[in-house]
């Protein structure tokens, strides 16, 4: 069974859980480029979707990315969740996104996209058509379980399907679009969320391996990282105590939890797990 790996490569302010601050600290190169390494290491291919703030600021490690085998996919351009753009500010943020690539690899053939903060959902089905416009083959932005009152689409598959651009919770055959979804860990009547950011950091990684083997039992899963994760560098802001909670709790380890599902797993490209090549 081939996982899907995505490297969502933001700075460490981008999170709305800091309200918006935005100190002049920029750390993400150095970030990223422990994850590239430990990629290296492992002989892991993944999918870096990077925001295009990030892109138009640090070209090269755009560059570096592609040189290494990885492939580049778009996380928006300012980072915003879609419920905070319209339809039009979107494209606007897509036009964006598009020059700053051409503008760096002479091309701008992108097939992947994940919305920040899991913001495709009932509120922004508008999106997947700008997607389709904009030529993307695939998405992997829905969070199939509601345990947070900012994102999370109860009933939607737990697999990847095509998916209607009416309605985020059902499959369309006919659908130019590919979603595949933050798969959870079922439990009788549970839905556990364990393949990536917040819930990588909480759970110990025998939860961790145990639950995601039982995933890949009869379907691949698709784990996310932000480099900003496994930085001990990453700044603490004064927060209230739970987004600071839900914000550093785990940084120390997780860079080793990954390292670990590495090892266990076999992972590559989204694109290539879809079968997109």
């Amino acid at each position: 069974m081939i996982n899907a790996l995505a490297i969502d490569t933001e700075e460490w302010f981008h999170s709305e859980l800091l309200g918006g601050q935005r100190p002049p600290i920029f750390q993400v190169c150095e970030a990223t480029q422990q994850v590239l390494d430990l990629l290296d290491r492992q002989q892991v291919k993944a999918s870096f979707f990077i925001v295009g703030e990030v892109a138009e600021r640090y070209p090269d490690l755009v560059r570096k990315i592609i040189e290494r085998g990885h492939e580049i996919g778009c996380h928006g351009f300012s980072h915003h969740p879609l419920w905070k753009l319209d339809e039009d500010l979107f494209r606007e943020e897509m036009k964006r996104f598009h020059k700053v690539m051409k503008d760096i690899l002479a091309r701008d053939r992108i097939k992947g996209f994940r919305a920040p903060c899991f913001s495709i959902d009932h509120r922004t089905t508008w999106a997947l058509k700008v997607l389709v416009d904009f030529g993307y083959r695939y998405d992997a932005s829905v969070f199939p379980v509601k345990l947070n009152p900012h994102y999370g689409v109860r009933g939607a598959p737990l697999r990847p399907y095509r998916i209607s651009l009416k309605d985020v919770r059902k499959e369309d055959p006919a659908s130019p679009l590919i979603e595949f979804p933050t798969v959870p860990l079922r439990l009788w009547k549970l839905k556990i969320p364990l393949a990536g950011g917040f819930y990588l950091r909480l759970f110990p990684v025998s939860f961790l391996e145990w639950g995601l083997r039982r995933i890949n039992r009869d379907q691949p899963f698709l784990l996310y990282f932000h480099p900003w994760e496994g930085f001990s560098e990453t700044p603490r802001l004064n927060l209230p105590r739970i987004n600071r909670f839900i914000s550093y709790y785990g940084i120390g380890t997780a860079l080793k939890k990954l390292e670990y599902l590495l090892s266990y797993f076999n992972f590559s490209r989204v694109d290539h797990v879809l079968g997109l090549i």
